[in-house]
């Protein structure tokens, strides 16, 4: 029988990003809160420090940051007639795992959603027509628009001290900044970074074609800042050990680094770490939850009551632990039927290598995840007419030099040997003339892309596993066909001495041993009423009123940009409603 622990008013499961800001909004407002991280403590010091945590085996290939796949993991198919098989290696995605979760080792990318993208389904049938979305897409809208997010974005941005240019100021566009986003209320807290060599070149070359390159937004800090909660940040080095890796210089936002310094010493707020939540537990209606159970650091099952629950994991665990839990009904793809599971959504990325003469110090180990780099947001989203192309959505395009990892990040010309004296002569010459050059692109929700949970594979406690059922779609090729074409003509107009290109085209499955993104999606959707959503626009079950469920579990669909963002605004929009409504009568916050 599971150990009963004293009830609190409120109950987080997840210690990362969107767990760390209910934990100060919950706190703030003087509740009892219990927040549930399965993976250990972590914290800047001792954690991150120099030099062990500049270890690229240790950290960027072997993961140590990473939740273990050896007691959890995915399994993958690409069709609902397959049979699923485990994701023993890490490759297509990364999972975090501990304090702060995959907000330690994400890159700092921080971008909004462009107005457009919160309202797909309505901009694409009002510009295009109700027969340019396919029968099979099941793309909605959010039921909040960028006007009511944007001071969500914008305080978020803050939070992180985001480096950065404003493209448009209160509708003002303004040169240097992103002439496509939607209009800002502020400027980015900390200057841009300087652009590192490999985007000095793209920026030019995309100039002389005429698109619009801008600092890419980063969450690396580019001076001293103070941010609002009081809490200070050091300067981005651009030492070149950024996503993968937890920063040593307080400067690549993290909820160590920027929420949980101000929520270590407060009495309402308990922290257990390397607890495992198996459970949402009910009462007899099924509409109200009271509490979660766990598995503690030894192996012993514990029930913690509470009055509210906050469902902050990451987004394939959320929707794993609703499965799990009997919250909502399951999404069949034969039916359309459910929807706990249903508009699974990942990313398409294209990638070229550049090798330049050895007169060209690109220097690679010169980086960070977002700060340096320079982007071009012409093509994603809808900011081109898509009639003529004949698919919905887009990608950044972006030089990527995110640090020159010697693993992970060695850059060599096709052809070179895999080993040997022809490989290290290879290296020699190209190493510190090589750039990267990517794009990043959306991905629509499918009626057969869904996540469920496995009748075959369990994880090491012996519960069920999620499989993940997803592969490429026709619109996908088309979209990721003419974004790479962009970006290899802006990197032939860089004239390298030669390039390369990897792009998904039709026929190429979804490959899970090619790292794209970790920016997966859905699952436990968020729409305008309980026939089309798990969620409100709150963030908050339609059928179980005292559980929030956030993160990017939350999206109808991917979009071109990193998800960071997008979830943090949600999270703060769905904080203000509750501190401002629901505490003060905890009920259903949307009618239904």
């Amino acid at each position: 029988m599971a150990e009963r622990r004293k009830p609190v008013d409120a109950v987080i499961v997840g210690y990362g990003w969107t767990g760390a800001v209910m934990a100060k909004t919950l706190t703030d407002a003087g509740l009892s809160v219990v927040a549930l991280e399965r993976g250990p403590a972590r914290d800047t010091s001792p954690d991150f420090e120099f030099p062990r945590i500049a270890d690229e085996l240790r950290h960027g290939v072997r993961g140590e940051l990473w939740q273990p796949l050896a007691k959890e993991t995915v399994t993958i198919r690409h069709g609902p007639n397959d049979v699923a098989a485990p994701y023993r290696r890490y490759g297509s995605f990364v999972l975090g795992n501990g304090v702060g979760g995959a907000g330690v080792h994400w890159n700092g990318q921080l971008w909004r959603a462009s107005p457009e993208d919160l309202r797909l389904r309505s901009h694409v049938e009002q510009r295009y027509g109700k027969k340019f979305i396919p029968p099979e897409m099941t793309i909605q809208d959010y039921p909040v628009t960028f006007e009511e997010l944007e001071p969500h974005f914008d305080h978020f941005e803050k939070v992180c001290g985001t480096s950065g240019i404003a493209g448009n100021l209160r509708g003002t566009l303004r040169v240097g900044g992103n002439p496509f986003e939607g209009a800002r209320s502020d400027e980015f807290p900390t200057p841009a970074m300087p652009a590192i060599e490999s985007a000095r070149r793209f920026e030019k070359a995309a100039s002389e074609l005429g698109y619009t390159p801008f600092p890419v937004p980063a969450a690396n800090s580019s001076v001293a800042y103070t941010n609002p909660y009081g809490v200070r940040m050091g300067p981005c080095n651009l030492c070149g050990f950024c996503e993968r890796f937890g920063c040593y210089l307080y400067s690549k936002a993290s909820p160590q680094t920027c929420i949980l310094p101000i929520l270590r010493d407060r009495p309402n707020l308990e922290v257990r770490t390397d607890s495992y939540v198996t459970r949402i537990l009910l009462d007899p209606s099924g509409t109200r939850a009271t509490g979660v159970r766990y598995i503690d650091a030894n192996g012993r099952e514990v029930d913690q009551p509470a009055d509210l629950v906050m469902l902050c994991a990451f987004q394939m665990h959320n929707v794993r632990l609703l499965l799990l839990s009997g919250i909502g009904k399951p999404y069949d793809p034969a039916t359309g039927e459910g929807l706990v599971g249903k508009n699974y959504a990942y990313q398409m990325c294209a990638l070229s290598s550049a090798h330049f003469g050895e007169d060209a110090q690109i220097n690679p180990f010169i980086g960070a995840g977002g700060a340096g780099q320079r982007v071009v947001d012409d093509f994603n989203s809808d900011h081109f007419d898509h009639a003529r192309h004949g698919f919905i959505g887009g990608s950044l395009i972006f030089s990527s030099a995110t640090g020159g990892r010697p693993i992970a990040q060695m850059l060599l010309p096709s052809g070179t040997p895999h080993w040997g004296p022809g490989w290290k002569d290879a290296v020699r010459k190209h190493y510190r003339h090589s750039a990267p050059y990517s794009t990043q692109g959306s991905v629509m929700s499918y009626r057969d892309s869904y996540l469920s949970l496995d009748p075959t594979y369990r994880d090491s406690h012996g519960l069920p596993l999620l499989r993940i059922t997803f592969d490429w779609h026709d619109n996908e090729y088309r979209m990721a066909a003419f974004s790479a074409q962009k970006m290899d003509e802006i990197v032939a107009a860089m004239k390298p001495e030669s390039r390369s290109l990897l792009v998904m085209r039709p026929g190429n499955h979804w490959d899970t041993r090619i790292y794209q993104s970790t920016h997966t999606t859905g699952g436990a959707i968020m729409g305008s009423n309980p026939s089309n959503s798990v969620v409100n626009r709150y963030s908050q079950s339609w059928q179980v009123p005292n559980l929030f469920i956030h993160g990017a579990s939350a999206f109808p669909q991917n979009i071109g940009y990193n998800p960071t963002g997008l979830l943090a605004g949600l999270a703060y929009f769905s904080a203000q409603e509750l501190r401002g409504t629901y505490l003060k009568s905890p009920q259903a916050l949307v009618r239904a």
